[in-house]
């Protein structure tokens, strides 16, 4: 899959940070079981790694990428934990060539109009607006739109069930990233139904209406 598919396999990409490995695995399928596939597993955490290759193994309907890889080195040991994907917050050059020789695609980060021409420049169109709220949201997408018309976003930072539509509706957003589908209560409660019902709410998301 190239990344604009897994982009358009969910319309919620869930942003997750996993404290303890054995969280991973019940995880993963409560997610898929309420129609999310696409799972990002940010590099946040001394468990990130182990839990990534818990869910590749464990859950093979999940299409399981790392986030908050900031460098050469996170993005090779995402690799070899088995990831589909890379996401990062941001754009360097030692992170654009690790990208271009990587197996797995890489959805890097941007805030500006002239982080939008840089990726661009190094051949990414499919591009993360982060963090979202705070560059200026669905106004900023709008704008980014007249002059990008060929990139494609997924904005994260600071969306939510009830302003995710807004931001879905917009033609140059494929999908959108949020954390609210894994809260840090419910997983330390272990209550994975509870994460099913908010999967099925993202997931209602990318429904006709």
């Amino acid at each position: 899959m190239d990344i604009l598919d897994i982009m358009r396999a969910s319309p919620v990409m869930p942003v997750i940070v996993v404290d303890k490995v054995e969280q991973a695995v019940p995880l993963a399928q409560a997610l898929v079981a309420g129609g999310i596939r696409v799972l990002e597993v940010t590099l946040r955490t001394p468990a990130a790694l182990d839990a990534i290759r818990a869910m590749v193994e464990a859950v093979p309907d999940a299409i399981v990428g790392a986030g908050t890889v900031t460098h050469p080195a996170e993005l090779e040991a995402a690799v070899n934990a088995g990831v589909r994907f890379v996401v990062s917050p941001g754009l360097t050059d030692s992170l654009v060539a690790a990208g271009k020789a990587s197996p797995v695609p890489l959805l890097p980060g941007v805030m500006t109009p002239s982080d939008v021409m840089r990726a661009r420049d190094a051949g990414f169109r499919r591009l993360k607006l982060f963090p979202a709220q705070q560059a200026g949201g669905i106004g900023m997408l709008k704008a980014l739109g007249g002059p990008f018309a060929d990139v494609m976003f997924c904005p994260t930072g600071g969306i939510s069930l009830e302003t995710a539509p807004d931001f879905l509706a917009l033609p140059n957003v494929a999908c959108v990233g949020g954390s609210w589908l894994t809260p840090k209560a419910l997983l330390d409660k272990q209550d994975w139904a509870a994460i099913t019902g908010l999967a099925r709410q993202a997931a209602a998301l990318g429904q006709p209406q």
